[in-house]
């Protein structure tokens, strides 16, 4: 059977990175396997609907270019892939569940199940759920007449629950963790259907899986517990021998590994936890996302492939291609994984510093701040100087600010201990030596410069550093020789002779 597998995210809340990675797996899988990937959007929870969210997720899946081959926005023959869409499906297969006796109706109000609860818990019970040990002391179609159940169903106060077996060990054969237990009377009787036609997730998964011949479902760790009732629904409806693999993912840990990445924890050490930028539409709650911060797509889904899995090898950079060819649900870890924005950091450097300077330049001129001007050309050969030093595109802009303005501050402590009388007056002399060059190219001032420096048996510590702070204002980046080229002969003379100014005037106020 040609492999399928499905993103089924709930429009409930923005696309966090956890589920983007889980997206990127089943991709990753579908794409190794020749298969198909579905985006199913899981929209059964109508109360907890936010607006715009299922056009961010699919923006989402955009930005790192993973293209479901069916699904919302893309079609399909297993369509619809909107749940709510799908809604007319659901009866028959929860009355077929009912018909069977593997469902029960069940009547019992928030109260009352309350304080079923606390009775419970009271108790001392151990168990604390409506299931088999339960359920004959509540309100349901098993434990009232034929004539009250009627009576309540005509009413439309009603759900359907599974009705799990009492003291029976569910076996989850999961591709990640291998055989995992269950024994079902630590299980709840969950609801199914509920009377305003809706379904809940945990039928509406399942028949859509079935109906859609999903083959492998690779979801989070969370959903791993209602694993065993998702079994107990492929048997009650006959689906044994085609109930699909699963592949639960680890979680995605604070950096301190202490619980599940939170938009708090981000928030509060600096980075996102969502993939977009977003604005939510009825609270005053927002985030940056790591595109707009500057993340290069093919960057991003490196980092996150990692977030979970390896190759078995050092490698750690991995085109798409060899992301796919590399990818296997054996080698997913187990454990949860700690986040560590400094390596998705690293990752963005690599990527940026491997681009073609023209593909980079076209990057990095969209975030332009007003007040700069460059032709293209000299932003090409800017960006050649330097992509080592950022992180992101708009770095480039800080990092390469002195040639576009001359420096207005400098550094104190390194103009206190270069701008000395025994220096002083070489440098002079040497900036007269470099303006005055018939030919302004980085190779001549270069032995300009280094033929000064061994003529008077100078410290190159001395003399560059210096030179290069009267250009720059900084004391660390490119080739002082390549800076002075790109300034040109004109803003060199006007900026040595600036420097040269302010520098006595730094030394006589000291």
């Amino acid at each position: 059977m040609k492999v399928r597998t499905r993103y089924a995210p709930s429009p409930t809340g923005f696309q966090h990175i956890g589920g983007l990675r889980t997206a990127l797996y089943a991709y990753l899988f579908a794409k190794k396997q020749e298969g198909t990937l579905v985006l199913r959007i899981e929209d059964t929870d109508q109360k907890r609907f936010v607006e715009g969210t299922e056009e961010y997720i699919i923006e989402c899946l955009n930005y790192l270019s993973i293209k479901p081959d069916e699904g919302v926005s893309y079609g399909g023959d297993f369509g619809p892939y909107r749940q709510s869409d799908r809604k007319d499906i659901y009866p028959e297969y929860a009355q077929q569940l009912l018909d069977s006796g593997n469902a029960y109706y069940a009547f019992d109000t928030p109260d009352e199940l309350d304080a079923m609860r606390k009775r419970l818990q009271a108790s001392g019970s151990s168990i604390q759920q409506y299931n088999a040990i339960t359920r004959g002391e509540m309100k349901n179609s098993l434990t009232v007449s034929a004539e009250e159940t009627k009576s309540f169903l005509d009413s439309g106060k009603y759900v359907v629950r599974f009705k799990l077996p009492e003291n029976e060990t569910v076996f989850v054969k999961d591709e990640v963790r291998g055989t995992v237990e269950f024994n079902t009377n630590q299980l709840d009787d969950k609801v199914l259907f509920k009377s305003d036609g809706m379904p809940t997730y945990h039928l509406a998964n399942v028949v859509d899986d079935h109906l859609m011949e999903i083959t492998h479902v690779i979801r989070g760790e969370e959903w791993l517990p209602s694993t065993p009732l998702h079994v107990l629904l492929y048997k009650a409806f006959g689906w044994d021998d085609e109930m699909p693999s699963f592949a639960h993912l680890p979680l995605m840990l604070n950096p301190d590994g202490k619980g599940k990445l939170s938009k708090r924890t981000g928030d509060k050490l600096g980075f996102p936890v969502f993939p977009l930028a977003f604005d939510h539409p009825t609270t005053d709650q927002s985030s940056n996302g790591y595109r707009e911060m500057g993340f290069i797509p093919d960057a991003f889904t490196n980092f996150l492939a990692f977030q979970g899995w390896n190759p078995g090898d050092d490698k750690e950079i991995l085109d798409r291609e060899q992301l796919i060819a590399n990818f296997s649900l054996e080698r997913v870890t187990k454990a949860g994984v700690r986040f560590d924005f400094s390596k998705a950091q690293w990752y963005n450097e690599e990527y940026l510093r491997a681009m073609d300077n023209e593909d980079l330049a076209d990057l990095i001129i969209r975030s332009k701040p007003e007040g700069y001007e460059v032709s293209r050309e000299n932003l090409i050969a800017l960006t050649e100087m330097m992509k080592a030093r950022m992180t992101f595109p708009q770095d480039f802009w800080e990092q390469a600010k002195y040639f576009f303005s001359t420096p207005s501050e400098y550094d104190g402590k390194t103009v206190r201990s270069k701008w000395k009388e025994e220096n002083k007056e070489h440098l002079k002399t040497l900036c007269d030596k470099i303006v005055n060059l018939d030919s302004f190219k980085a190779e001549n001032i270069e032995t300009c410069i280094k033929g000064f420096i061994e003529e008077h048996g100078l410290s190159f510590g001395n003399i560059l550093l210096p030179v290069r702070l009267m250009l720059t204002g900084v004391k660390g980046g490119p080739s002082v020789f390549e800076i002075a080229e790109i300034l040109g002969k004109e803003e060199v003379a006007k900026r040595f002779e600036s420097a040269q100014k302010t520098f006595d005037e730094m030394q006589a106020a000291v």
